[in-house]
């Protein structure tokens, strides 16, 4: 577990929720390996240091990519914790898999080659299967896929607002209100947001978008440190004013104050 604190101008003045401690966990992408050490982290952050009330929030694509997008989705929806409330956020590949499952097959070939080939085998799919009969796609999908996993992805929500924080997935589209987002946006966006840096109204935390660290603006953090290839899966802690990191990386753990 690395933990740090980090801290900029302009986020630095940003504060959580009163009342509350937000773990907020970026792109999973089936690990399942890394995914188990996080919670694990986090719960011995909590023992640490115990807050009143803890909100969980996974900012998206859970599944796709690494080995065990099945096994991810069966722990996080039976994931129970006493004082832990949990928000999921979906993500633009769990989008897609939807999107299949709805009928829609225009998205199969990108979505084999984007991860969907490693969700189908967590699943005990051959993805042969799907590249050689698209139209049966859905009856496939349907029939390997848990009705409880479908649900809990059909449960999942678009924002989390937490204080001077709004947790999305991708990002939002700069000098449109937070009432006139789209989903498409908050779900897919990439340079607009990006390269923005006017304020926001809030700072946004997101995912989506993969860097080597965590990536912290005056308007915006990214968390997305690319899991599922580089083996570190990042979580962001917010409390009051404070605000620091826990990860996978096997770096010496160490701690800094923030103020």
């Amino acid at each position: 577990m690395a933990l740090f604190n980090r801290r900029q101008d302009g986020a630095a003045r940003a504060k959580g929720a009163k009342g509350y401690r937000a773990y907020v966990i970026g792109d999973v992408h089936g690990r399942l390996d890394l995914l188990n050490q996080l919670i694990a982290d986090i719960h011995r952050d909590i023992a640490r240091r115990p807050p009143r009330k803890v909100l969980l929030v996974f900012l998206g694509d859970l599944i796709d990519r690494g080995p065990n997008s099945a096994q991810v989705l069966e722990r996080l929806r039976t994931y129970r914790s006493d004082g832990v409330r949990t928000v999921f956020l979906l993500g633009n590949h769990e989008e897609v898999l939807l999107r299949i499952l709805d009928g829609d097959l225009s998205p199969i070939t990108s979505w084999l080659q984007f991860g969907g080939a490693q969700c189908l085998q967590s699943y005990g799919v051959d993805p042969r299967q799907i590249q050689a009969a698209r139209e049966k796609a859905v009856t496939i999908l349907s029939l390997a896929i848990p009705p409880r996993h479908i649900e809990f992805l059909r449960s999942f929500v678009d924002t989390c607002r937490f204080g001077d924080y709004l947790f999305v997935h991708a990002g939002i589209r700069p000098g449109v209100t937070l009432d006139e987002q789209v989903q498409s946006d908050l779900r897919w966006i990439r340079d607009p947001f990006l390269l923005d840096d006017t304020d926001h109204g809030c700072v946004v935390v997101h995912g989506h978008t993969i860097t080597s660290e965590v990536e912290e603006r005056p308007n915006r953090i990214g968390i997305d440190t690319g899991a599922y290839r580089s083996g570190v899966l990042t979580a962001m802690a917010i409390e009051g004013a404070e605000r620091w990191y826990l990860d996978t990386s096997n770096l010496q753990t160490s701690e800094t104050a923030s103020h």
